[in-house]
């Protein structure tokens, strides 16, 4: 199998990333999946009106992503869209939980880091 890069439409024009929040990467990359490819404002309504814990992280993390573009990038904001957004697993906290018998039980608690690239199209 071969590994081929996309060509991505437009020019990265900012970048945000956050670590570590305390959700599994499997439930954040629901959230980002919703606004992958949308352009900035809508992906802002679909973050509010969603009622996944993983929304109140990216809806910070776009923000950050469109001031980074505002102040560095001197970019306009009605022109931005998000042009690739990912999900990776962070550390896994191990702890155990006391069961029947005197055994335990292991609780892995997941971690996750968000990276959304915006780009003009």
């Amino acid at each position: 199998m071969t590994n081929k890069k996309k060509k991505q439409s437009g020019v990265e024009v900012a970048r945000a990333t956050v670590q570590d929040i305390g959700m599994s990467p499997r439930k954040a990359r629901l959230v980002i999946d919703l606004i992958r490819g949308k352009q900035v404002e809508p992906a802002f309504q679909i973050l509010r009106f969603s009622n996944k814990k993983g929304a109140r992280f990216a809806c910070k993390l776009l923000e950050s992503a469109v001031s980074n573009a505002r102040e560095g990038a001197r970019a306009d904001v009605d022109r931005l869209w998000i042009t690739r957004g990912w999900v990776d697993a962070g550390r896994t906290l191990k702890r155990s939980m006391p069961a029947a018998q005197g055994r335990a039980v292991p609780i892995r608690k997941r971690s996750a880091h968000m990276t959304i690239i915006l780009g003009e199209k």
